[in-house]
């Protein structure tokens, strides 16, 4: 009982904290440290539960783009999300390749939460005044690409904060439309990772037996269920406020975590 309770509070933990920046795999590993360390692929896979509740938050976006192919600018767009993933799936697996893994240690994901706070600090400085640009460029499309990489190779850095910060960088200066790129881009991403790390399963011997499949089924609704009114919210949110409150929890939760190791 206790291991499905586990899983319900991961799934809270992952739902609640995958859209916002303040680094979901960070917050899941810290929770680990102490209800137990979990696979990659739960790790991984719970997180697509989130990526499913922003899928029905961008349904008609989603539709958009699919019937609206023949429109130049939805075939744009469609495109440029394209290129971001696939920029993100090549590096992606070429760091798996060279052995990038999550970390068993606190002190990464503490170190990245507060130098993450720092830099967020710093770009909402640098693009305070800048007029609000909805446009999405081929440099937004490379940023943001690299920076999934990024935030996947630095666990605590978080995904969907590397990918919009990157964006507003590169001259997505409106936090609403840098949200939508990052989080749409995000679904082709984590639904593709856990698909590798699941046949990685799979195709090891007596890991398919060994994982606890219930409590990633659990995980995985919780998450979903959490993360549709996460990002609902979140949205609702930047509409009008800054990113600056997210930078300074992120130093304070890092901060408090170093001083106690």
């Amino acid at each position: 009982m206790n291991s499905i309770l586990d899983a319900i509070l991961l799934g809270l933990i992952e739902g609640l904290t995958e859209f916002l920046p303040i680094s979901s795999t960070g917050h899941l590993l810290i929770a680990q440290h102490w209800l137990g360390r979990r696979t990659d692929l739960f790790n991984i896979a719970i997180q697509s539960g989130a990526i499913l509740a922003v899928t029905l938050v961008y349904r008609e976006r989603i539709h958009g783009l699919i019937v609206g192919w023949k429109q130049p600018d939805q075939r744009d767009y469609a495109l440029k999300l394209g290129v971001a993933f696939g920029i993100t799936a090549v590096f992606g697996l070429l760091a798996k390749a060279m052995g990038a893994e999550l970390p068993e240690q606190v002190w990464p994901v503490a170190s990245a939460l507060v130098l993450g706070g720092v830099f967020i600090l710093w770009v909402e400085r640098r693009v305070a005044g800048l007029p609000a640009v909805a446009t999405v460029t081929w440099t937004v499309v490379i940023a943001v690409g690299l920076a999934q990489v990024l935030a996947g190779v630095f666990p605590g850095t978080s995904r969907s904060a590397a990918a919009i910060f990157a964006a507003m960088l590169a001259g997505l200066t409106l936090r609403t439309r840098a949200a939508e790129f990052a989080f749409l881009v995000g679904i082709p991403t984590m639904f593709a990772a856990t698909g590798y790390e699941f046949m990685r399963t799979l195709t090891q011997p007596g890991a398919a037996g060994a994982e606890p499949w219930l409590e990633l089924g659990v995980a995985f609704a919780v998450s979903a269920i959490t993360g549709f009114a996460a990002v609902k919210w979140l949205l609702g949110y930047i509409a009008g406020h800054s990113f600056v409150p997210f930078a300074w929890y992120r130093i304070a939760l890092g901060g408090v975590l170093l001083a106690g190791l």
